[in-house]
């Protein structure tokens, strides 16, 4: 069994035998019983009663021994501080032991143990073995001084071990010189002050030290180095030239810290041509990192953007090498297209051109729409290939796929604000399938084209009518691009269809929009309008537009050095300043003081106090709702009488309702649909026959449940006869029809089509419960005239959630009170970025989860929002958040149900919608 018999022993009384035990003469004995403490605190027992007896254990002369009584004392001395101090007198004693593993042992012991008690009787032994003749134990004191540091700051720099940690810069051993720099550079970093002493000598002896160290070591040391800043042009060459040969080097991590260092000193160059040279030696160590792990292709692929932004012409004729192969992961395909679009110039954009179109024809819909967009950045960057780059989007148009036309007309929006009057032969074939648009930027983007050159488009007032009738189901943008459109309309040609057009729009944002800025425009707009000069108004809002510039791919100059210095780092892989990053810093701490006056300035805010009481009242809660039901009623006949007259006073149009506000709000866009890969090209289907391959996802449509599909013939022969149908399932998803419609009669070899199937729940009942893990799968079938090819489409669970609000507070309650503690599961979690109860209910709102009641905490430190969900098969589910309002932000997600099943799809559909990721263990 070895060691795991200490493990398996639990019995009475055995804290009383293992204290006999430790007292023991018998030296093995005492081994014996020091290894079942260990093994006992390991598997979370309470030994801590233990502790003078373990302490009295540090005499051993063994190595073996002082290991375990070590770990023991770090692990009980913050409960047992005034114990703790007896072990003083040992560590003293050890740091001079014979033995340096022993020396050492308790140099490193003596920094984890942080008692700020015990820290003045630790620094004569620490200051001895900053001296000590082996190089391990220094190395080892010079990490415990940065320790030390951590507990009293002011102390260690009383003391003067800054300067014991100055002097071991210059040591003899590589691995000394090594951690006296890390320490150096961690002390740095937590006080703001600057401790690193760089100078000429010490660079010198840095550089020396380099050759010599474990590749970690040479990390170190390189990232030191950045922070220097040479005296002239001589002497950062000779850095440069000392640094080089660390690019050729097997490990990532030093060849990334020597790109760094001479991205560093490549700004003290005063040689045109030194720069061309030393930025041609930096292409080969960046492309090679492309031909590593996945991971790593990434992260140089982050730096590399940095990089190209900085010096362009560092992998200028390297294009090729960032074409995505068909094994890459999509995150690394999707920095490639960034790189790609840097990089491409005159020379190259023909290549780079067709190497996107064959990317937006592949079936990943992610990595198809960034290619199109990608696309559009070209055209946007390179005036001399913008017909290139408005061709190849053309062609793209031309097949007709539903995400090739919403990045179409998104990218061509920008061209045309970059490029005015030049490529309006576009707008007919982006105009042709409006109906087809189901992204709201997409939809923006239309509608601004539709307001620009209406008179370049045949019935481009029909085609904007045609927007106003789900103008509460867009989003705020999209009806604030309907309102400007409309105004535009009007102000260039002011018939009296537009004069209609513009008087419902205006009406529908100042007395039926919930949202501040919408109605404040619309009140603008209206009485602009109403001052009679037209051409004034022409002026303003026609007014010539400035001419843009794509620069969504590069980084703030002043972040932009920042990055370059830590290269090879977090920090330049999320683009975010280091000192936002770490807890601890002076700007981490002045961003969460900006968060907590914000938090004072709402609690002191009277209004926000009476609102959030009355929704903490489930009684006032029932009474609200029940005026907004009648109130919606009354606000939309009267919003129709209101329709049918063009000519209102301005009272009327200037007060809007707060019913027909809550109404509006209520009504919220659909999810966009996301399609995964179902069936694969190469897999067969019932009778053994390939050719069929399908991209498929489950979601809703203005508000119809369906499923979209990507169907492709990867085959040599014709598709015909297509069918579709669903198995049975704990839902009972079924198509509407088994014909799928807007299906060709015939899908030539080679050709994609992109249709809809409408689904309706409660049609193929299993009467099983759905399986427990996420997601959900619609095991669906479809028919051809070669096979029949069965799939998997997963979807969550929202796409079986009501639509409409069916519990009211009363209900949740007495349901939540039902479920009890006993069927609820917590999970904590940590959100992207920071939440409030607003964007939380506006988000799930969009998930088919319902807000019933709000409650803040009596320190105002937390909220708890609770949802409900109520399924089409009437089961349902209770939803509890707390959110705390302080950095680091957090949330605990409770959920309440009666069928065990649903819950970790419940909480797999939180995360998603609120973009949480689990909170790491304490």
């Amino acid at each position: 069994m070895g060691d795991a018999r200490y493990f398996s022993s639990s019995k009475r009384g055995e804290i009383h035998e293992l204290k006999e035990e430790l007292n023991s003469p018998n030296k093995e004995k005492k081994k014996e019983a020091i290894k079942k403490v260990i093994a006992a605190m390991t598997v979370g027992k309470d030994v801590s009663a233990l502790f003078p007896d373990v302490v009295n254990c540090m005499q051993a002369q063994t190595i073996e021994v002082k290991k375990l009584v070590y770990l023991y004392v770090i692990n009980y001395a913050k409960s047992q501080h005034e114990l703790a101090i007896l072990a003083v007198n040992t560590f003293r004693k050890d740091t001079m032991d014979p033995n340096p593993l022993i020396r050492a042992l308790a140099v490193r012991t003596m920094g984890s143990i942080k008692l700020e008690q015990m820290t003045e009787y630790l620094l004569e032994p620490l200051r001895r073995c900053c001296k000590d003749q082996d190089p391990y134990v220094r190395k080892t004191a010079a990490i415990c001084i940065a320790k030390f540091f951590e507990i009293s700051p002011d102390m260690v720099e009383d003391q003067g071990f800054v300067a014991v940690l100055k002097d071991m810069l210059s040591d003899a051993n590589p691995m000394v010189v090594s951690n006296a720099v890390i320490a150096l550079s961690e002390m740095q970093q937590q006080s703001g002050k600057r401790m690193m002493p760089l100078d000429e000598k010490t660079v010198s002896n840095l550089l020396l030290a380099l050759n010599e160290c474990t590749e970690w070591a040479q990390v170190i040391i390189l990232d030191a180095i950045t922070m220097y800043q040479p005296k002239d042009s001589r002497q950062a060459k000779e850095m440069i030239e000392r640094v080089s040969a660390r690019l050729s080097h097997v490990n990532s991590a030093v060849v990334l810290s020597a790109i760094k260092v001479i991205m560093k000193m490549m700004d003290k160059l005063n040689n045109t041509d030194m720069i061309r040279v030393m930025c041609r030696r930096l292409s080969a160590p960046l492309v090679t990192l492309l031909s590593q792990e996945p991971e790593i292709q990434y992260i140089a692929l982050r730096d590399i953007r940095l990089i190209v932004q900085k010096r362009p012409i560092v992998l200028q004729g390297e294009v090729k090498v960032f074409f995505c192969k068909y094994n890459d992961p999509i995150y690394v395909k999707m920095e490639k297209l960034d790189v790609m679009v840097m990089l491409a110039n005159e020379r190259n954009v023909d290549v780079v051109v067709a190497e996107l179109v064959d990317y937006a024809n592949e079936v990943d819909l992610e990595f198809a729409c960034k290619a199109v967009s990608s696309i559009g950045r070209i055209a946007l960057k390179l005036e001399a290939a913008a017909d290139v780059c408005v061709n190849a989007i053309l062609e793209l148009i031309e097949h007709r796929a539903d995400y090739v036309l919403q990045e179409s007309v998104v990218s061509m929006r920008d061209v045309f604000r970059k490029y005015p009057g030049k490529y309006e032969f576009v707008i007919g074939p982006l105009c042709e399938n409006l109906e087809s648009l189901a992204k709201p930027e997409a939809k923006e983007a239309i509608i601004w084209i539709l307001g620009e050159y209406p008179d370049r488009i045949e019935n481009a007032g029909d085609l904007l009518y045609s927007f106003l009738d789900g103008f509460f189901s867009e989003t705020y943008a999209v009806q604030q691009e309907l309102l400007t459109a409309a105004i535009k309309f009007f102000l260039k040609e002011p018939t009296k269809t537009n004069q209609d057009i513009v008087s419902k729009v205006l009406k529908a944002c100042t007395n039926s929009s919930s949202n501040p800025d919408l109605r404040d425009r619309g009140y603008m707009y209206w009485r602009m309008l109403s001052m009679g000069d037209l051409e004034k108004c022409k002026k303003i809002v026609v007014a010539p537009l400035p001419r843009i510039s794509d620069t969504s791919l590069l980084v703030e100059s002043g972040l932009l050095e920042t990055l370059l210095g830590t290269i090879g780092q977090l920090s330049s892989i999320y683009f975010i300043a280091p000192d936002e990053l770490i807890e601890g810093t002076k700007q981490y701490e002045e961003m969460e003081d900006y968060y907590a006056d914000a938090s004072s300035v709402e609690d002191r805010n009277q209004n926000i106090k009476a609102v959030k009481a009355a929704m903490a009242s489930p009684r006032n809660y029932d009474e609200r709702t029940t005026d907004l039901d009648s109130g919606s009623e009354e606000s939309s006949s009267s919003s129709e009488d209101e329709d049918d007259d063009d000519e209102s006073s301005d009272s009327d149009e200037e007060t809007p309702t707060a019913a027909v506000s809550a109404a509006a709000a209520a009504v919220t866009p659909d999810l966009p649909i996301q399609r995964f890969m179902v069936h694969p090209e190469d897999q067969r289907g019932g009778n053994g026959h390939t050719g069929l391959k399908v991209a498929a996802g489950v979601g809703f449509v203005k508000g119809v449940l369906c499923m979209e599909l990507l169907i492709g013939n990867s085959g040599s022969t014709p598709l015909t006869g297509f069918a579709i149908q669903c198995n049975k399932n704990a839902f009972g998803l079924a198509p509407k029809s088994t014909q799928i419609a807007g299906m060709p009669d015939v899908l030539e070899p080679g050709s994609n089509v992109s249709v809809r199937v409408a689904l309706e729940p409660n049609k193929l009942n299993s009467g099983t419960p759905p399986p427990n893990h996420p997601p959900l799968l619609l095991q669906t079938a479809i028919k051809t005239n070669v096979d029949i090819f069965y799939m998997n489409v997963p979807f969550t669970l929202y796409v079986v959630c009501e639509p409409k609000q069916l519990i009211n507070a009363e209900q949740f309650l007495s349901l939540w009170q039902r479920c009890g503690a006993d069927r609820q599961t917590s999970r904590m979690a940590t959100p992207s970025q920071p939440l409030n109860p607003e964007m939380v209910i506006a988000r799930l709102r969009q998930g088919n989860l319902f807000h019933v009641n709000t409650r803040l905490s009596k320190d105002g430190a937390s909220a708890a929002l609770y949802f409900g969900a109520c399924l089409t098969n009437r089961l349902v589910v209770l939803l509890e958040l707390v959110i705390t309002r302080t950095l680091p932000q957090k949330v605990m997600v409770n959920v309440r149900t009666e069928t065990p099943p649903l819950v970790n799809h419940m909480h797999y559909l939180i995360e998603s919608l609120l973009q949480l990721k689990p909170a790491p263990k304490q």
